[in-house]
């Protein structure tokens, strides 16, 4: 079968790989409907990730049709149509009985990695280098999906592919940072990244009660999406200062709740930015922090800030002392989307959380690697390529 392997730093290929065969009693083998580009995936692509192998397929947000159960599966049957998601989590042991699905003790068959870099290891990804467990990812024509009972959901009828597609990782990844991140009625929240897990965040705070969400980006078509489907205010913070500009919006307080969903790569506009850059090519650093230190400095005395962008190492220049001095709350999280998916689901039917503007592009599984690159470069208002095999 046709599968989009990483092949190399930057170097992406469409290549034939033996389809994949049922391991467990509890697996099932799922065609893929659809997937889509990934903002977490560029760090693959880019090299910032470890233990990637040439060869490895990428890919972890989709949703398919089941073509083969193993025995031990009970919520599922062929012909289904689910959305699986991106972490997998085996639902027994202590962190899957508590609704911490990334942190599965069961699902990462490579442990050692993640303990040399986090001290425990998370749970199992689809597509996501063999410190998450070396799992084949999504972007080919056939995947298979481990405790499925757990991970996968069937699609209700009212709900069309490409919405299902992004429940699969990006909603719930926003609903999560909303959730988590304790915003309540009445509150100003500041949501650093309007890419598609920035605009779920946003829509998911004004869902949630906030009085204001102001998203903070600086491509104009983004930032126009934030403003008509998450119902959020806008900045663009190389045309102002954006912490003098939310201290003006909330009285001179700040925000309530400080929400980054931008991740290792983010981008600024002044000279920590280029410090920020020039150490982590030189590898003196793994993530670029910049969006956190913003959101940190920007948060409101005694708020909250949740980190929902990727982040997979060390940073340089935390600003600890204002996490302290200031009283603030510091949460994050990969994404625990067994505990929202059907949840989601329901909101989406129910027209409350539009997914489907997401998807500016579509491409057959062959042009894959171009859309990774139109995906990256941000070319022709890109903000998600979907990716369809049968196409």
């Amino acid at each position: 079968m046709k599968a989009l392997c990483w092949e190399g730093v930057n170097k992406l290929s469409v290549e034939q790989v033996p389809e994949p065969r049922m391991r467990n009693d509890q697996d099932m083998i799922v065609r893929l409907i659809a997937g889509t580009t990934c903002g977490s995936d560029l760090h693959l692509i880019g090299g910032y990730i470890p233990a990637m192998q040439a060869g490895d397929v990428i890919g972890h947000e989709f949703v398919g049709e089941v073509v083969e159960t193993g025995p031990g599966v009970r919520r599922h049957r062929v012909g289904d149509r689910v959305v699986v998601c991106s972490f997998v989590g085996c639902g027994r042991c202590w962190y899957c009985t508590h609704d911490l699905w990334s942190l599965c003790d069961n699902t990462n068959t490579n442990p050692g990695i993640g303990q040399a870099l986090f001290g425990y290891e998370s749970a199992g990804i689809f597509g996501y280098s063999h410190a998450m467990g070396g799992l084949r990812g999504s972007h080919a024509e056939y995947v298979r999906v481990p405790f499925a009972d757990h991970g996968a959901f069937t699609v209700p009828e009212g709900v069309d592919d490409i919405s299902a597609l992004f429940v699969s990782d990006s909603v719930p990844t926003g609903w999560m940072g909303a959730h988590l991140g304790g915003v309540q009625a009445g509150d100003t929240v500041a949501v650093w990244g309007c890419g598609a897990v920035g605009q779920m965040a946003a829509r998911a705070a004004v869902l949630l009660g906030a009085e204001r969400v102001i998203s903070i980006d600086r491509f104009p078509e983004r930032l126009a999406m934030a403003e008509r489907f998450a119902g959020a205010e806008t900045l663009d913070y190389t045309s102002t200062d954006v912490a003098a500009e939310l201290r003006e919006r909330t009285g001179g307080r700040g925000p309530d709740v400080c929400i980054e969903a931008v991740g290792m790569e983010a981008h600024g506009n002044g000279p920590g930015h280029l410090y920020d850059q020039a150490k982590q090519q030189l590898r003196l650093q793994t993530d670029r922090p910049t969006a956190v230190r913003q959101a940190i400095h920007a948060c409101r005395k005694a708020g909250t800030v949740f980190v929902l962008g990727v982040f997979t190492g060390a940073v340089d220049k935390f600003p600890l002392g204002a996490v302290v001095n200031k009283g603030l709350t510091v949460r994050g999280a990969q994404m625990h989307g067994q505990r929202y998916i059907p949840m989601l689901l329901e909101r989406v039917a129910a027209g409350e959380l539009p997914a489907s503007q997401l998807a500016t592009h579509t491409v057959s599984l062959d042009e894959a690697p171009r859309a990774y690159d139109m995906f990256k470069h941000k070319t022709d208002g890109c903000v998600r390529a979907v990716i369809r095999p049968g196409t």
